[in-house]
């Protein structure tokens, strides 16, 4: 009898140990960054930790025309970037050191390619499939990047 409270209890404290890690990965709570290329300016959401980049645009189901999301690598380095759980075809944009665009690249949904930066970088600015294009943003353009507290 004892055998089977036990159990009961350890399976009552997973189940509610998994709803809780479960509830705070879906809250994941992202500031916004503000990038402007060429003349358009543009208030992303930014994703500075592991946890953030982690999670980056996965199980959204749109995204507005404008909207966007801006990674930090934190140190320079080649960017890699894939499509696990994304349901939205983007475009992401490797940014280095000096705010450069390095490479522009298409990304499918699904995809569990990795999708990587040419050369080190510091940033990846991901919005949807065709944006850059449709502004005329290209490879060689400059990103003015102001992240929070900073």
């Amino acid at each position: 009898m004892q055998k089977i409270i036990a159990k009961n209890i350890y399976a009552t404290a997973l189940f509610f140990g998994l709803s809780l890690l479960s509830t705070v990965s879906n809250a994941l709570e992202f500031e916004k960054a503000k990038v402007k290329i060429n003349e358009i300016e543009l208030t992303v959401e930014y994703a500075k930790s592991f946890e953030q980049r982690a999670r980056g645009l996965m199980y959204r189901k749109e995204l507005c025309n404008s909207c966007g999301m801006l990674f930090n690598f934190s140190r320079p380095r080649i960017g890699g970037m894939w499509m696990k759980n994304t349901f939205i075809p983007l475009d992401v944009a490797y940014i280095d050191e000096q705010g450069v665009i390095t490479d522009i690249l298409g990304m499918q949904p699904h995809d569990l390619t990795s999708i990587n930066s040419s050369t080190e970088v510091l940033y990846a600015l991901e919005m949807n499939l065709g944006w850059f294009a449709k502004h005329n943003v290209k490879v060689g353009d400059v990103v003015n990047v102001k992240i929070p507290n900073k």
